[in-house]
Formats: C-alpha cells, sequence, structure tokens
C-alpha cells in the first residue's frame, strides 16, 4: 500500500487565502509549458509561496502556495509580471521567465470559485515588492 506523507508544501497547495489582498510572494518555479487542451497554444505554469500580507505585514497566509499561468496567445500579460520584476520590456526585446524564479514579487490574490470550489486567483496584478 502506497504510504502519503505530506510536507508543508503538499498541505499549503490547496489552502485559500484569509482574504483578497496584496502578498510579498517568493516564485518558486516557472516551467517549460505544456499544450493547451486544444494544443492551440502552450501553457506556462508559475507556482510561488506567499510570504507575508504586503500591506499589513500579516503572516496569517505565510506558505500558501499560488499557481497561474501565462499563455503563448496572451504573452502581454508578462508585461506587468517583468516590470514589477524591474525588467521594463520592450519591442524585440527577448527575456527569459525562468530567470524569475527565486525573486521577490508582490502579488494580488483573489477569491474565485473553479469547478464550485473556492481558489486562489492570481488575475495578473503585479507590482513591485518592499521586501
Amino acid at each position: 500500500m502506497p504510504i502519503f506523507e505530506p510536507s508543508r508544501r503538499d498541505l499549503m497547495r490547496g489552502k485559500i487565502v484569509s482574504e483578497p489582498a496584496w502578498f510579498t510572494c517568493m516564485i518558486d518555479s516557472f516551467d517549460d509549458g505544456k499544450p493547451s487542451k486544444d494544443k492551440q497554444s502552450t501553457n506556462y505554469t508559475v507556482e510561488a509561496t506567499i510570504i507575508r500580507n504586503a500591506d499589513n505585514g500579516s503572516e496569517v497566509d505565510q506558505g500558501i502556495m499560488l499557481i497561474w499561468n501565462f499563455n503563448s496567445k496572451a504573452m502581454g500579460f508578462a508585461t506587468g509580471y517583468m516590470t514589477a520584476l524591474g525588467v521594463t520590456p520592450e519591442l524585440g526585446g527577448r527575456y527569459e521567465l525562468s530567470d524569475s524564479v527565486g525573486k521577490v514579487i508582490d502579488i494580488f490574490v483573489e477569491h474565485d470559485t473553479w469547478d464550485n470550489k473556492p481558489v486562489n486567483r492570481v488575475n495578473h496584478k503585479y507590482r513591485p515588492s518592499k521586501l
């Protein structure tokens, strides 16, 4: 029989933030992309971990995992992400998004539902972190 020994990361993966707010987060991973369901584009998955509430310093949500995507057909959403990380995207420029791994950024997290279940929603609102 398989044995499940959950890590803190496992336990925090599905936890919902206490309130919609700006959170200071560490970017943990940025994958190489996977084809979308219709195979017409590529989804790039980002994972980050909340450090604290960016506005009031509360650590009640510390450790909660955030997961969201950038899609190859809508890469313009990466502009705000890169700008918050201190990079000013320019026409003709090429930027390696995986270079953001290990960096700290503020992300606005909303409450939402998916398949009638509560989820954390990252709706592409980013700002530079003060941390």
